[in-house]
């Protein structure tokens, strides 16, 4: 039982994976998933409306589905939805996030809360309006911004997030949308005639001018608060950039004098949904994919392939494989369990996560047709999945259960970086036009981020080699050694990416900006990297530090790397600073920390070591004289 145990656990997990990629969203008979796959364009790209509701929600929120009490939640498609369709179910949930204590004040919510719904803010919308007017009319630059003015900022554009999505798919006050569609084309050449007739001074129907004109106004708070441009205005195969939103569609229709067939179908499913009728709703739905396909198959195409991505969660199952595997490599590598199967399991598991990791990075790489690295989200991913790679590299060398602890630690860290990352929005935004270019993104990217995950697999070694040594007593002389000979050899690997990266790297900066080297932030950054890799090798040969010392130099670098990818960011100077993330500062704070802790515990006497001293190793002295010498404890000065 104990030799088959390793591949039912990793089957089960892989059934849970593949029960998940398909997903039976049709909950009270609306079919939420073929909804969600319906393609719009939006931040420069074509996605799925269920991205487009995903990242809105994470913007508002923060999280991917809503509670609507302590056991049932909405998922972010069925959310979305009602805010699109039936607006009054959801606009009492509380979804939007609000922490800072002076805004919560300003309305007079209560402190020990953390979420809102979007009436309550509302109510007063006034105070928020006003202190946005401040700033803007002031012109107050975000350097000189407080704390309390960055919130309300912030604030306001979620609002703004949230409006657009409820002017997404119909006008807020109307009920019938399929119904109001046909009065709107009867009343259009009447209603264009009284306009003319005003304009002119002529006598005019008040009547048909007071209709038409409530329904314009409608359309053109969608045309201005609509984010989504989910209407084709060109033909099969022209540009997608094209594609507007259904404000803008009808307010054009007043030249045109024609409605188009796409905003007709819409009104369709929005009439069948507020009717409760979801029979029509799902063949409204399945009626326009089939028209999409037909006439728009690579926008139809990416919406589907998107949407299944995103209900696949690649990197959320890898998070959770990643830190069960890594749990049972560490109670085998720690000998607190002497049960071979554990190892074995760990070494499936991760084999599992490292299978669906790659999936989920190639895929995206497929959808964005860009390589893998192309934001700090991205970026994240990457570093994972190289770290993992290495680690399960270190398993099949040494066999002995210290890589598995590196890929599932790394991997569970990297991508819980990621997931928070995520939490700005859409991770597939279009390039800003410095970094526009596949083959520097293929080439300095990859190159200088497999440097960074280098860097990191080698000082996560050296943290396994201090805490495993001043806190048990099972660091043996030949796990020393082999733990220094790991992270040397990643040294030598994290040196040469991080130095071919960097050269090419400034290769790129002289074609783009015409000079190979500018003292900027981010490649100051990049030279330290290879320069402190450096140290650590020189450091190495010459003798001036063993294991113990190269261990507390590896988790500097963790510092020194950390820099590189978020620090220099938050500088908010330099050719480089597009990555900010006001948030990052407390945890990159809050990780440099932890290092200094950490190497201040390896700079620690020996006698307070757990390992090391008076014969503390992995299992007593021998009886023997000529065994009890060769297994004295190994120098492990710095």
């Amino acid at each position: 039982m104990k030799k088959n145990l390793p591949w039912i656990v990793t089957a089960v997990f892989a059934l849970w994976i593949l029960a998940t990629a398909f997903p039976n969203c049709k909950k009270e008979g609306f079919d939420y998933y073929a909804f969600g796959k319906l393609p719009a364009i939006l931040n420069g790209r074509i996605q799925p409306l269920d991205s487009v509701i995903r990242n809105s929600l994470l913007i508002i929120q923060g999280k991917e589905s809503v509670a609507l009490d302590e056991h049932h939640t909405l998922s972010a498609i069925e959310w979305g939805s009602r805010l699109m369709m039936k607006p009054d179910e959801v606009d009492d949930l509380k979804v939007i996030q609000v922490n800072h204590p002076e805004v919560k004040g300003m309305f007079g919510f209560p402190d020990n809360q953390k979420y809102f719904s979007f009436n309550n803010i509302m109510t007063n919308l006034g105070l928020l309006q006003n202190q946005v007017d401040r700033v803007v009319t002031n012109k107050i630059e975000e350097a000189q911004q407080t704390p309390f003015d960055k919130q309300c900022l912030k604030l306001y554009s979620v609002l703004h997030t949230y409006v657009g999505l409820k002017c997404t798919l119909r006008p807020e006050q109307s009920d019938d949308f399929a119904a109001e569609l046909k009065t709107y084309q009867a009343l259009l050449p009447s209603g264009i005639a009284a306009v003319m007739n005003r304009q002119q001074g002529k006598k005019v129907n008040e009547d048909d001018l007071e209709r038409f004109a409530a329904l314009v106004e409608g359309y053109d708070r969608m045309r201005v608060f609509g984010q989504a441009r989910i209407i084709p205005q060109t033909s099969p195969g022209q540009p997608a950039e094209e594609w507007v939103n259904i404000g803008t569609s009808l307010t054009e229709s007043i030249k045109s004098r024609e409605i188009s067939p796409v905003v007709a179908r819409y009104a369709s499913m929005v009439s069948a949904y507020r009717a409760s009728r979801p029979d029509d709703f799902n063949r409204a739905v399945s009626d326009y994919s089939q028209w999409l396909r037909d006439k728009f198959p690579v926008a139809a195409k990416k919406g589907a392939r998107e949407s299944f991505f995103n209900f696949l969660e690649p990197f959320y199952k890898c998070m959770v494989i990643y830190v069960l595997a890594g749990l049972l490599a560490c109670i085998a590598w720690l000998n607190l369990a002497k049960w071979t199967w554990l190892t074995q399991t760990a070494f499936r598991l991760t084999q599992l996560a490292f299978v669906v990791h790659t999936f989920g990075l190639l895929m995206r790489m497929f959808l964005e047709g860009r390589p893998p690295v192309t934001n700090l989200y991205s970026s994240a991913i990457f570093i994972g999945w190289g770290a993992v790679l290495l680690g399960l590299i270190l398993h099949k060398v040494y066999r002995d259960g210290i890589g598995l602890v590196v890929a599932g630690g790394m991997g569970f860290t990297t991508l819980v970086i990621a997931h928070h990352l995520s939490l700005d929005g859409d991770t597939m935004e279009m390039l800003r036009a410095v970094l526009d270019t596949n083959f520097w993104l293929a080439t300095h990217v990859v190159a200088v981020t497999t440097g960074y995950a280098s860097t990191f697999v080698a000082g996560f070694l050296g943290i396994l080699y201090i805490l495993r040594g001043f806190f048990t007593r099972t660091m043996s002389r030949e796990l020393s050694q082999r733990l220094g000979k790991m992270m040397y050899g990643i040294v030598c690997f994290a040196a040469l990416f991080s130095f071919v990266g960097t050269v090419l790297g400034g290769i790129w900066a002289d074609q783009s900006w015409g000079r190979f080297w500018g003292w900027d932030p981010k490649e100051n950054g990049a030279v330290i990297i290879v320069i402190w890799n450096a140290v650590i090798l020189h450091a190495r040969w010459g003798g001036l530090v063993k294991e113990r010392g190269i261990a507390a130099m590896t988790v500097f670098g963790n510092m020194v790397t950390s820099f590189s990818w978020f620090g220099v960011n938050m500088l908010g100077v330099g050719l480089h600073s597009y990555g900010f993330i006001d948030k990052a500062f407390y945890w990159l704070m809050l990780f440099d920390l932890s290092q200094v802790m950490i190497i201040l515990v390896a700079l620690l006497p020996m006698r307070m070591w757990g390992s090391f001293h008076d014969g503390g190793g992995a299992s007593p002295p021998p009886r023997d004289p000529a065994k009890r010498q060769a297994a004295q404890p190994v120098s492990v000065g710095a």
